[in-house]
């Protein structure tokens, strides 16, 4: 879903408004044609937000125009402000993106049963993979301070379900004698700023993949944390 002060668009309900006053359903207006040009168009965002994070990390937010991302996606102005009105709303969309694959993954890690360990390390891996290989995590949690209070009131809303979600994930572990008595409010934005500053950091040309950097710090995170560190950790993926 799109949130913005310009424009809500679900997927879910079918569900469209524009501003604050104008609201309509196109579930009624859904054709194949229609369906295509959805999909097409969802598309070409990604694609815009895949310039304008560039952009962004080069520049700087403050520093970045509407015209260096219509340039870097091989658009008008004119055509990107079809797509998005402005840089807040491409700003709000990464990072409201970004926020919900989180929350997802760690609402996996909570459903799952049995040790404690191998579910933060799969879910710092998530968080990692998506910081690094998406174009929404890119500028996640980096950029809150460029968005109007409204807006960035509802991400902060999130990064904290989502610090609160690991807090407790940890304290559990901490409970159960899994990881050692530490002060899990601090260990959390520990891992949590390991994890965001990667992003800074992290060149795709480089010698390092993404896979490699998100198995060897969760591997070091969640070690650090337990009490019996050769035999703490059993490795799994996110299906498993």
């Amino acid at each position: 879903m799109l949130n913005s002060p310009y424009l809500n668009l679900n997927y879910a309900t079918g569900s469209v408004k524009f501003g604050t006053d104008v609201h309509f359903s196109y579930n009624c207006l859904k054709t194949p044609g229609s369906e295509r040009r959805i999909r097409r168009s969802e598309a070409r965002r990604r694609e815009i937000l895949s310039a304008a994070a560039t952009i962004f990390r080069e520049r700087g937010y403050s520093d970045a125009g509407m015209r260096d991302i219509a340039d870097a996606a091989d658009l008008s102005p004119g055509n990107l402000y079809y797509y998005f009105k402005g840089k807040q709303e491409i700003l709000y969309f990464c990072q409201d993106q970004a926020l919900d694959q989180m929350l997802s993954a760690l609402e996996q890690a909570q459903k799952q049963d049995g040790r404690i360990a191998p579910r933060l390390y799969t879910l710092i891996q998530a968080h990692l993979h998506c910081m690094l290989d998406d174009v929404e995590g890119s500028i996640a949690h980096l950029m809150v301070g460029g968005l109007p209070p409204e807006l960035r009131d509802q991400l902060i809303d999130k990064r904290d379900r989502y610090e609160r979600g690991i807090r407790q994930l940890i304290g559990r572990g901490i409970k159960n004698g899994e990881f050692a008595p530490l002060d899990s409010t601090l260990v959390t934005r520990a891992i949590l700023g390991a994890s965001n500053w990667t992003a800074q950091w992290f060149n795709p040309q480089g010698s390092l993949s993404v896979e490699k950097i998100a198995d060897t710090l969760a591997d070091y995170l969640v070690r650090g944390l337990t009490t019996n560190c050769p035999d703490a950790i059993t490795k799994i993926s996110p299906a498993e």
